[in-house]
């Protein structure tokens, strides 16, 4: 997912100069993002956009002006920038409603940050919200360890929240994995509960490839 896409996918918006004088404010001003980000869906809706699936119009242009604040950011030393940015955007989750939470999780992957965001992930994947569960799990969870990341994927299969949303689950599924998902299998079939069928799969593609290596 780039800028350019998230661009393209909101040429339809209901109010697009809003939109686009948005973006120039927090490039101007990046301190203009806390009043703007909540606006967002006011003036760009809330619907699926076809051309993003799992994306809505709110969630994609606050994604958009996330990045504007790189801009906002250029003419300061690029570490301080990126802090500053990685600050900006916890105030956003740690003050915004689920939606807006949903949004900066899923732009964390378009920012310069590094692992700053990764407490946010952490927070999202602590709740019983399964939207927010699932935005957690996005690109940007390439920055969860492996501990944190398995219990995540575990924390998907106990809510129902759908395996595929779960970014480069086949690369980093491992044995370890495979371990946990085959013991809470256990504990379901003694229970005479079924796993969820897109864990079943996992279980046994992970079950495989152990048994051919």
């Amino acid at each position: 997912m780039t800028p350019d896409e998230l661009r393209a996918a909101l040429r339809g918006v209901p109010d697009p100069e809003w939109l686009a004088t948005a973006l120039r404010r927090v490039a101007a001003e990046p301190a203009t993002i806390a009043r703007l980000f909540p606006a967002a869906g006011r003036h760009c809706g809330r619907a699926e956009l076809p051309d993003l699936p799992g994306w809505t119009a709110d969630e994609a242009a606050r994604a958009l002006l996330l990045t504007a604040l790189m801009t906002g950011h250029a003419g300061q030393a690029e570490q301080a920038g990126h802090v500053e940015q990685a600050g900006l955007a916890e105030t956003l989750y740690r003050d915004g409603d689920a939606a807006e939470k949903r949004a900066v999780l899923k732009a964390l992957a378009l920012l310069p940050i590094g692992a700053a965001g990764v407490p946010l992930l952490h927070d999202a994947i602590r709740t019983n919200d399964t939207r927010l569960v699932a935005a957690a799990l996005g690109p940007y969870a390439r920055h969860l360890d492996p501990p944190a990341w398995r219990q995540a994927v575990l924390k998907c299969v106990f809510t129902g929240v759908p395996l595929a949303v779960v970014a480069d689950l086949d690369a980093r599924a491992d044995g370890e994995l495979a371990q946990m998902l085959g013991a809470l299998a256990d504990e379901r079939r003694a229970a005479g509960r079924d796993m969820p069928a897109d864990a079943v799969a996992l279980l046994d593609r992970l079950t495989t490839h152990h048994r051919e290596v």
